[in-house]
């Protein structure tokens, strides 16, 4: 996700007549972000299976719930004292768009490694806050985004699309789920392309940042919560993390509401640089929850 992400923002920003000379290459790199997404959300619809264990989607449910409202709090509260802005550079949309989804790639390997099988079945839930719609409906219900209602209903269509052929035919469910991750790089460069790097350098610590928040006081709450349904805490751990294509939400956010386009595009790179950090301190806390649960 990132390593794209840098190459279609370096391209925009010094070569951008490159990307914009028509024909295919502009239709793939850098204006095809949305189609790329609803791809990727029909893919990753197909593995979210109906017939869970009941177990396993209490864990995920819960966690998915608790990353959902502790991002509305905290993104609500900022908006609240501090204006649409933010403070320091973190505005209420970037808090929400970064802390309400998990980065399903990273929990699915943590939870294989760390966890049991209720770990890593909870993920059949948790799939569910890849990409922006709960953080539509969260900023719709927090009042602080227009989102109508058929904004939402054209996001969801590809994920139920997804969902419908992943559970009438595994092989289909396997196929589909295979091509996911390899669409990341392509919207990745896509969204990139409309980034310039003085967004970046300037939404660098405030990003990182970010990052922290989403990893250390959301993995707080994952946690207990984790816990308090009956798991080991491994998987609310896992959890705190901001998904790659998280960076997309505001896009998603700018479309459904365009009085926010200023704002959704300096959130962009905020969500980037907490992908990164989210990326190096999630492991770090699942494997310290980890070590800590078999010392006792």
């Amino acid at each position: 996700m990132v390593l794209p992400l840098a190459l279609g923002a370096t391209l925009n920003t010094f070569f951008p007549q490159a990307l914009q000379i028509g024909g295919f290459t502009s239709a793939l790199f850098k204006d095809g972000a949305a189609a790329l997404i609803g791809a990727f959300l029909l893919c990753m619809g197909a593995g979210i299976s109906v017939k869970a264990a009941p177990r396993a989607l209490l864990q995920g449910g819960a966690i998915t719930l608790t990353k959902l409202l502790v991002a509305v709090a905290l993104g609500l509260g900022v908006q609240l004292l501090c204006g649409p802005d933010g403070i320091w550079g973190l505005s209420g949309l970037a808090i929400i768009s970064a802390m309400s989804n998990s980065n399903g790639g990273l929990y699915a390997a943590l939870a294989g490694e760390f966890g049991d099988e209720r770990d890593v079945g909870a993920i059949s839930v948790l799939s569910l806050n890849d990409g922006p719609f709960f953080t539509m409906i969260a900023l719709g219900a927090a009042g602080m985004a227009n989102i109508p209602l058929m904004a939402l209903v054209a996001i969801l269509i590809p994920l139920i699309v997804g969902m419908l052929l992943g559970n009438l035919d595994s092989e289909m469910r396997a196929f589909l789920t295979r091509g996911g991750p390899l669409l990341i790089p392509f919207f990745a460069f896509a969204l990139g392309a409309g980034i310039h790097l003085e967004m970046l350098l300037q939404g660098g610590v405030a990003g990182i940042g970010l990052g922290v928040i989403t990893t250390l006081i959301g993995g707080f709450f994952t946690i207990r919560v984790d816990r308090l349904v009956g798991g080991t805490g491994i998987a609310g751990a896992a959890a705190a993390s901001t998904a790659g294509n998280a960076v997309a939400t505001p896009l998603a956010i700018a479309q459904a509401d365009p009085s926010l386009a200023g704002v959704a595009s300096a959130a962009a790179p905020l969500i980037a640089a907490s992908v990164i950090t989210t990326a190096i301190l999630t492991p770090l806390l699942t494997s310290w929850v980890a070590k800590r649960n078999a010392a006792n």
